[in-house]
């Protein structure tokens, strides 16, 4: 598994930058899928995949600690594909 810090050290030590700008570099590219999703836009990336965003209607789900039903709100989530 790799994570966002990962990713930043495999930038810098392959591109030769520095810390700093490979961490400005991964931010403004996180940055910019942020804001595509939230404007309700995909972004596809040949060769990897897509993102969207999906909408989950409201329904009723389950506390799994106690048991009782609860009410869960509609929500929209990032999906890969």
């Amino acid at each position: 598994m790799m994570n966002k810090s990962d990713l930043i050290d495999a930038l810098a030590a392959l591109e030769n930058l520095t810390d700093k700008q490979a961490t400005d570099t991964i931010n403004l590219i996180l940055n910019g899928f942020t804001d595509t999703l939230k404007k309700g836009k995909r972004i596809e990336i040949r060769g990897l995949g897509s993102f969207s965003v999906r909408e989950y209607k409201a329904y009723a789900g389950r506390n799994p600690k106690t048991g009782k039903t609860v009410a869960v709100k509609q929500k929209k989530l990032p999906y890969f594909k």
